[in-house]
């Protein structure tokens, strides 16, 4: 099955999830929950981010995050692959961590955000890990910092365009919100607090018709990393040659046959760029036609030839 593409762009939030590998626990102890919370502000810290919620269950977590710089990918391997380090160091332990791939939902606006920042604090009353009006005292949702006046997420979330005053009494009327919501479960579904940890964005469906329509026209590749993108076109490359061995009856034991440049390479490595894309660099390399400039300026005089004899 195809990854998931990661979609970046200056000023995106995400509703980020991930869990242990085999659904096993990742915060046993306070101490563990401490270190991974002090790992999200160092990499906050490095990328610039915002984190606007947060929630640490046994064992999986919920982040919602906005990205001034488009940096979500190399920010969270960073997160993951630092605390991966660290929590295997603690246990004394080694293997994979994490399940797989992280989620994340690209969030619309300020009151889809909204949304999602009352549902990370709903979290551990969604899980009966305490009834709704002893959320606040849960210690490992950005609530509790939150209600106290001294966290250090973004306020912009929980207020939303100034749904509540950044004051005391503003704090007391948003927990009393969530109280009244995390008592009425029924309501969840309409109040949109139902799905957010499903699909690949968060939001108005025109927006997300919208996005979509949008992403089509850009690189696909947006969002992977570098060794990704090169895996991904190199096997796609490696696909297109085969085929293309297959229909002129050649085998990989033919292309170390001399000399060089034989018609029948050249035919080969210009297939198989228009069929895949291939570089030339890789192409020169891979079919042992010498040099990609060379092979470059013979490929390019010969499309010009064809267009010649065309027109």
């Amino acid at each position: 099955m195809a990854r998931k593409l990661r979609i970046q762009f200056p000023g995106a939030i995400y509703h980020v999830i991930n869990r242990g590998n085999y659904r096993r626990d990742l915060f046993l102890s306070p101490s563990e929950a401490r270190a991974f919370l002090d790992t999200v502000q160092e990499v906050r810290g490095l990328m610039g981010w915002r984190i606007h919620a947060y929630a640490l269950m046994r064992n999986h977590y919920h982040l919602a995050i906005e990205t001034p710089e488009p940096n979500l990918v190399e920010g969270m391997h960073w997160l993951q692959t630092t605390w991966a380090t660290r929590f295997n160091r603690f246990r004394q332990e080694r293997g994979h961590l994490f399940q797989g791939r992280y989620q994340s939902l690209l969030i619309e606006d300020a009151a889809a955000l909204a949304r999602v920042v009352d549902y990370i604090h709903l979290n551990p009353v969604r899980a009966k890990i305490v009834p709704p009006e002893q959320i606040r005292h849960y210690r490992w949702t950005s609530l509790a910092g939150i209600l106290r006046g001294d966290g250090w997420t973004d306020d912009h979330g929980w207020q939303a365009g100034g749904r509540f005053a950044d004051d005391e009494r503003g704090r007391q009327a948003y927990e009393r919100y969530l109280v009244e919501i995390g008592s009425d479960e029924a309501s969840w579904e309409a109040r949109g607090l139902k799905g957010l940890s499903r699909g690949w964005a968060i939001g108005t469906l025109g927006w997300k018709q919208a996005l979509a329509k949008e992403q089509s026209q850009l690189d696909l590749m947006a969002g992977f990393e570098a060794s990704e993108v090169r895996d991904f076109r190199q096997s796609r490359w490696e696909h297109a040659l085969a085929g293309t061995l297959r229909s002129l009856n050649r085998t990989e034991t033919d292309l170390d046959t001399a000399p060089m440049k034989q018609p029948w390479k050249l035919e080969l490595a210009a297939d198989v760029r228009r069929r895949s894309g291939a570089s030339f660099p890789w192409l020169a390399n891979r079919l042992k036609l010498g040099a990609a400039a060379s092979l470059r300026s013979y490929l390019c005089r010969q499309n010009l030839g064809q267009q010649r004899t065309t027109a």
